[in-house]
């Protein structure tokens, strides 16, 4: 399909899991109304960020994948015709956890799911305590409505899972996210991560002429020591962004795509064509030292 309409559901959290799902399916609801045709909702919208501790409790949070939350939103997509994208903490096996991504086709077909390749550990950030890194590889997934690939929150700052993805056939880069702001911290420096966080992500709709969907979370959290930026946003395959949510509001926006696009700027701006893959085996390595 040339033209699709995908849905930003920013929102705020709770500790209340079933209320954050319930209001996950009452956005998507909406949306559905409004005429999107692919929802994607933030990363790990089912509960609070909880990674800001190291908390043995909180592996209590997670759940097998496929199972009762993907089974209950597998048939919200039946029912309404659309394609989700749900953020999940993935329960593997007994001491084994993943940052997990599930798709759910517009039939209410399972897809399959995306685990998290790069982790972080930053003060708030621990993720390097609950999840595993990804070993499914990068994915893509045929949707009804489109080829979409799915990457989450800190694989947004790096070009090759970016890259990786698009030469693989996404036509849509998905990004759920949860990223904020100290409360602590100036605004300088506030504005500083926001800006370098929106322009990685836009240089990769821009290398690879690919729509980027950003879906981040906002709210206070963490007793009031971190503020989730919200911010999210639309980008063409050419940088220029479509839409971008406030910092403050939950918000749901509804976004058109012309996926024809991509072949447009890929014939005008021919990165693809002109990329030297016989002279890219140094970055395999993790440093290049010199001799």
């Amino acid at each position: 399909m040339p033209k699709v309409k995908v849905a930003l559901v920013q929102m705020s959290c709770t500790s209340g899991k079933e209320g954050n799902l319930q209001k996950a399916i009452d956005k998507a609801r909406e949306a559905a109304a409004q005429g999107a045709q692919i929802v994607c909702f933030q990363e790990l919208f089912t509960s609070l960020y909880f990674c800001n501790e190291e908390n043995y409790d909180n592996f209590l949070l997670a759940e097998t994948i496929p199972g009762s939350i993907t089974n209950t939103l597998g048939d919200l997509a039946k029912e309404l015709g659309i394609v989700i994208i749900a953020s999940l903490f993935e329960k593997r096996a007994q001491g084994l956890y993943h940052n997990t991504t599930a798709v759910l086709d517009a039939d209410g077909t399972y897809l399959g799911k995306y685990r998290k390749m790069h982790i972080p550990d930053d003060p708030s950030f621990y993720e390097k305590f609950y999840f595993t890194p990804g070993d499914l590889g990068y994915k893509i997934f045929k949707t009804k409505f489109a080829t979409i690939g799915i990457l989450i929150c800190w694989d947004q700052w790096y070009p090759e899972a970016a890259r990786i993805t698009s030469l693989m056939g996404a036509e849509i880069l998905f990004y759920p996210t949860a990223i904020g702001w100290a409360t602590s911290q100036d605004e300088v420096t506030n504005i500083e991560q926001h800006n370098a966080w929106q322009t990685i992500q836009r240089s990769h709709a821009v290398a690879n002429a690919v729509h980027v969907v950003s879906v981040n979370r906002v709210g206070m959290e963490q007793n009031g020591a971190m503020k989730f930026w919200g911010g999210s946003f639309v980008s063409n395959p050419f940088g220029t962004l479509l839409y971008e949510a406030s910092h403050d509001n939950e918000e749901l926006h509804i976004q058109e795509l012309d996926l024809n696009e991509t072949d447009r700027y890929r014939t005008h701006w021919p990165f693809l064509r002109d990329r030297r893959i016989d002279s890219y085996q140094p970055i395999t390595k993790r440093y290049i030292d010199e001799d």
